[in-house]
């Protein structure tokens, strides 16, 4: 069974030194990591002991973006669900990870542990993407689809707005292997499997 997760996708208003009206804050993990070595992602982590409750789930995305980042939030109602990804079953390590959108606290400036976390940077969602594709940043695949969700809003309020709308609803991709070599397809592309 996969383990249940918390992340937060924080948005801030695009700095002065951005032409972007949208940023999003993502870390990377340490090289020493056994689960996504250097891998740039959302501060999240495991619910402890399993819990599944709505506000479990909560609770550990508070914890894990304070923890991790240093950055603090009091309500757990400020958290707005945005998506919800199940690792693949073919994948050894697996989550079920809820992703939340939150506002950044004015001013805030993260702090990464220097464990779990050794850098932290504002990216605008479109500059992330581009990144990755030219091997500046190392992304996955859950956190690639959030960042191309998220570059049609141009304002945090946009992208909490329609987050507070959506029926969030488990996404399990699966990967298939055909003769061009693996491939993840997420439910409602064409070939994937039914069950």
């Amino acid at each position: 069974m996969p383990r249940p997760a918390a992340s937060v996708i924080l948005l801030r208003r695009g700095s002065a030194h951005s032409s972007a009206d949208l940023e999003v804050l993502l870390g990377r993990r340490t090289d020493a990591a056994r689960f996504m070595a250097g891998v740039w992602v959302f501060p999240g982590g495991a619910v402890d002991g399993g819990e599944t409750t709505d506000d479990a789930v909560r609770l550990t995305a508070l914890r894990e973006l304070d923890e991790e980042v240093g950055v603090h939030l009091d309500d757990p109602g400020a958290l707005v669900p945005f998506s919800r990804w199940i690792t693949p079953v073919e994948v050894k390590v697996r989550f079920d990870t809820w992703f939340f959108l939150a506002r950044a606290p004015a001013h805030c400036t993260p702090e990464p542990d220097g464990e779990e976390i050794v850098d932290s940077g504002w990216f605008a969602p479109g500059d992330a993407l581009a990144q990755s594709r030219d091997g500046e940043l190392l992304l996955v695949f859950p956190t690639i689809k959030q960042l191309e969700d998220l570059v049609r809003f141009t304002t945090a309020d946009e992208a909490l707005e329609d987050a507070s709308r959506r029926d969030v609803r488990p996404i399990l991709p699966k990967i298939i292997t055909g003769d061009s070599g693996p491939q993840v397809l997420l439910p409602g592309e064409p070939g994937y499997p039914a069950d």
